[in-house]
Order: structure tokens, then C-alpha cells, then sequence
């Protein structure tokens, strides 16, 4: 069942940037609707969960680390005066 459309106080058209502009509802498929009524702009949020994307590749992902990690001793000279 449809909800009534509210507005969102204080939200930002993310098109338009129109302060309070926004009403959001839930549509017959349970989907969450925002929709700016300066501009038209409307978006979809559904509760169904999108599939996780893949980790990008990077260079620190993608080295092997085959640095040597061991702590080793600093030591410090004095200079001649």
C-alpha cells in the first residue's frame, strides 16, 4: 500500500539544490521514493540488497609483501665538536 508523500525538512535537491523541496513516499512495490517537485528529480531506494562490488585493485593490494618487517637497532654518533 502506497504511503502519502512528506516532505523532508531541511533536505537539499541533490539536482537542483532547492532547499525542502523533497517528499519521499513508498510506492506499491515497498520501494522508497524521494522526489523534488521544483525539478522532478526522483530516486528509488529499495530495501533489497545490492550485490557487493569487488574490491578495486591498488597498488598496496595488489604487491606481494616480501619486505623485510624486522625491527631493527638504530644507533647514533655523536659529532666531533
Amino acid at each position: 500500500m502506497p504511503s502519502p508523500k512528506r516532505f523532508i525538512a531541511g533536505a537539499v535537491c541533490p539536482r537542483c539544490a532547492e532547499m525542502d523541496k523533497i517528499t519521499m513516499y513508498t510506492d506499491d512495490a515497498d520501494e522508497q521514493i524521494r522526489e523534488c517537485i521544483a525539478c522532478g528529480f526522483t530516486d528509488g531506494i529499495s530495501d533489497i540488497e545490492a550485490p557487493a562490488a569487488p574490491e578495486l585493485q591498488t597498488r598496496v593490494n595488489r604487491r606481494k609483501n616480501e619486505d623485510d618487517h624486522t625491527v631493527k637497532q638504530v644507533v647514533f654518533f655523536k659529532g666531533g665538536d
